[in-house]
């Protein structure tokens, strides 16, 4: 008997003759969190051609395209296959809110496990559950990312006043998303900017008086982490922006032109001292990508006076 044909190798795909370099354009992974009632669901209808899914009803006073509010885990996943697979004109997909969707994922688990009442008694407890909860939420990223081949994809959380317990010295209380940390850090890790949105205030001080904050109608949109939110992005966004997705889309749109990175290096280098300021200017004339003109911004970030300092 012959023996059987060989099938053939398929084509080598990880050769030098396929490597490219440059920036690639692709649709935006957004996360925002935010405190109450600063606007969360407003700023992602105002994404192109947006349809919401969610557990909750944020988005019923405003004229965009929904999914009904799904009934069980399952249900989510197939709204989002859907726009995956279909033909369809949306643009942006936002989910709104993951913490919303978080007990659609418990109770699911729960339900497979047979055994326990809630997601503490999965697996018969230590942590299972969670564990199991993070495994799901990463069968939604591998269909978010499907999705955003074809369109932006948003997603909105609740944040809460948490304590977080620093290595490095006292612990201090932080705003972090309303989700179990572990699913938490499995989203902010998939993103490409993970904001924080808030009302513009402050504390006012004043000599011998009990310190006051204060709060303004101004809604801002932060960018970066800071010890009191976390925080990234990697548009080479500037640190805080109104809270207006026409405001993102185009700080996104300069942050892709390195001539606009380059301008804003060389505003930054302006208002460093003259030895740093020296250092900075010969390093700006040798780079010669983003990821040099990044790496200068940060540099010439640690060494501009903080906020107060003279």
């Amino acid at each position: 008997m012959n023996a059987p044909a060989r099938a053939a190798a398929p084509p080598r795909r990880m050769t030098l003759t396929a490597v490219t370099r440059g920036r690639v354009a692709t649709n935006l992974r957004v996360l925002l969190m935010g405190v109450p009632g600063v606007g969360k669901t407003t700023f992602a209808a105002g994404a192109p051609a947006p349809i919401f899914i969610g557990g909750e009803d944020g988005a019923n006073n405003l004229d965009v395209a929904r999914f009904p509010l799904p009934g069980s885990w399952p249900e989510v996943l197939e709204a989002v296959r859907a726009l995956a697979q279909e033909e369809h004109v949306y643009k942006t997909l936002v989910v709104d809110t993951l913490d919303s969707l978080e007990p659609l994922v418990w109770r699911a688990i729960v339900a497979r496990d047979g055994k326990a009442q809630n997601i503490e008694q999965v697996g018969g407890g230590y942590g299972k559950g969670y564990s199991a909860a993070v495994d799901e939420w990463r069968v939604l990223l591998a269909e978010l990312e499907r999705v955003r081949s074809r369109m932006h994809v948003v997603l909105l959380a609740h944040c809460q006043v948490k304590s977080f317990k620093n290595p490095s010295g006292a612990d201090y209380d932080r705003y972090q998303m309303k989700l179990e940390q572990r699913a938490g850090a499995v989203f902010s890790e998939w993103v490409d900017a993970h904001l924080f949105a808030q009302f513009e205030g402050g504390v006012h001080e004043e000599r011998g008086k009990r310190a006051k904050g204060w709060s303004s109608e101004v809604r801002v949109l932060h960018t970066r982490r800071t010890a009191a939110w976390d925080g990234k992005n990697r548009y080479d966004l500037p640190e805080t922006l109104p809270l207006d997705w026409a405001d993102l889309w185009e700080a996104v749109q300069s942050g892709r032109d390195q001539g606009a990175l380059r301008a804003r290096v060389e505003a930054m280098i302006e208002r460093l001292g003259d030895a740093d300021r020296t250092k900075a200017s010969a390093a700006l004339a040798r780079a010669t990508d983003g990821v040099q003109l990044a790496q200068l911004e940060n540099w010439a970030a640690t060494k501009l006076p903080k906020e107060g300092e003279q």
